[in-house]
């Protein structure tokens, strides 16, 4: 079988045809933006990519068009696509068909955390022998590719609230049917589909109704929003956890007052679990992790297993990822675009560097921040930092300097990428971690600034 992927270089899609490209099947695509880390996971797999939706690629005839959710009426494609009748479908639609069925699914769901927890959860099964497969937004660190079929019963899926296709509104993981369903936490995102919270419940709803009466719904209890979707009406035994021992979680963790939640304890009520030492700071990583823990014992990992299998995992491309450290300057690439998520990442970070200076660099590039949804948490997300620094792109039309002026001296907008790596590197000094969030490529800015610092300490030396 032939497949044309448009829109093959996001992440869902991108993993998505490295899953039918395992199967044997001609997979070609079409993109308009491409880069790392997916770019580079296609090219390994010898896919083809054509630059952009030109309605010529009709002529391609393949079996089916599969059509990503950024794809919409008016594009030449697709339009071309539909005039001419032939067979398309979405990914979550193609991904049900031909790679979940007879699968056991484990389906990890929520705003934040989807893929940190999918990929523990991933590594989890496979150092408990069962080969999983799974469809992750990353690249887990013990892995080498953010998707793969798997030989074992067990799929890992990263399941993603936001909507399916053009011609077809529903969340992409109502799809997806899981026996295991993990809902880490749900806020208003997505503004450009969703207008407010409750729309996005009603898909969380929908979901529920999904999972059978002998499978198992692991949800956080610190979240009021997820507990009324449960309220609503849930046909599955649950499992709640949370780091809150006040919570009222069957399952909770427990780390020393003050340190990062790289040591944390898992417990059952009063029953003592055991003790994680890992590499991911922060408390909602912890959260992450005790959620796949939930969701590997269901799947019928043995405890001492899952923790020894916490304690070596190996993180998270674009998760706090280490890109580079030269002249005492450490650089990290951080996938955080919502206020809740740059918050919670700033924390992390500044409870394992303490007093070291933290400079945030801050791309808000996601559909919600540009329409400017969540301008007024934005500020307050990035208190935590003793240096700021945004860059302002011509297709956000509100004044990004305004929302965080009450940060003041330390805050600075950029409209330009190369004006803000040329200001940053001035600002930039030996003892520094420079966390860089974005759920985009940022203009290359990771790379771009350590290298600049290269050759800085290179003049220096020299």
């Amino acid at each position: 079988m032939h497949l044309h992927v448009l829109g093959i270089c996001g992440t869902f899609m991108g993993g998505m045809a490295a899953l039918a490209r395992a199967q044997g099947h001609t997979v070609t695509g079409c993109d308009r933006n491409v880069y790392p880390p997916m770019s580079e996971q296609l090219e390994r797999l010898g896919i083809e990519i054509i630059q952009g939706y030109d309605a010529s690629q009709v002529a391609l005839a393949p079996d089916a068009f599969v059509i990503g959710n950024v794809m919409s009426r008016g594009n030449p494609l697709v339009e071309a696509i539909l005039d001419a009748g032939v067979p398309y479908l979405s990914g979550p639609d193609w991904l049900a068909r031909h790679v979940l069925t007879d699968r056991w699914v484990l389906a990890v769901a929520g705003t934040h955390g989807k893929t940190t927890t999918s990929s523990v959860l991933a590594w989890i099964l496979e150092h408990a022998g069962l080969e999983p497969g799974f469809l992750i937004g990353g690249v887990p660190g013990n892995f080498t590719t953010s998707a793969r079929l798997g030989d074992g019963t067990h799929f890992v899926v990263e399941a993603d609230e936001y909507d399916t296709a053009f011609f077809d509104k529903r969340a992409k993981f109502v799809h997806y049917r899981p026996s295991t369903a993990v809902l880490n936490n749900l806020e208003h995102d997505h503004a450009d589909i969703y207008p407010d919270v409750a729309a996005i419940q009603w898909q969380f709803q929908q979901l529920l109704r999904t999972v059978p009466g002998r499978g198992r719904v692991i949800t956080n209890a610190g979240d009021a929003r997820l507990q009324e979707v449960i309220a609503r009406g849930c046909w599955t035994p649950v499992d709640t956890f949370s780091a809150d021992p006040q919570s009222g979680a069957t399952w909770t963790l427990s780390a020393e007052p003050g340190g990062d939640f790289s040591t944390f304890e898992i417990h059952a009520g009063t029953r003592r679990v055991g003790e994680v030492t890992w590499s991911m700071p922060g408390r909602h990583n912890a959260e992450n992790a005790l959620a796949a823990f939930l969701a590997a014992r269901h799947a019928g990992v043995a405890e001492p297993v899952i923790l020894d299998a916490i304690g070596r995992f190996a993180g998270v491309r674009r998760r706090m990822e280490v890109r580079g450290k030269i002249g005492g300057v450490v650089v990290y690439d951080d996938f955080a675009h919502h206020p809740t998520a740059i918050a919670a990442t700033i924390d992390g970070l500044r409870r394992r560097i303490g007093a070291a200076r933290l400079v945030a660099v801050l791309e808000p590039r996601s559909n919600t921040m540009k329409l400017g949804t969540h301008r007024a948490a934005l500020a307050d997300s990035l208190a935590g930092a003793d240096s700021v620094w945004l860059h302002q792109p011509s297709t956000i039309d509100w004044d990004v300097g305004a929302a965080v002026a009450s940060l003041g001296a330390r805050v600075r907008v950029e409209h330009d990428i190369d004006e803000l790596l040329a200001a940053l590197l001035q600002d930039t000094r030996p003892g520094d971690h420079v966390l860089i969030m974005s759920n985009g490529s940022f203009g290359g800015l990771h790379g771009r600034l350590l290298e600049s610092l290269g050759h800085a300490v290179a003049a220096e030396a020299g």
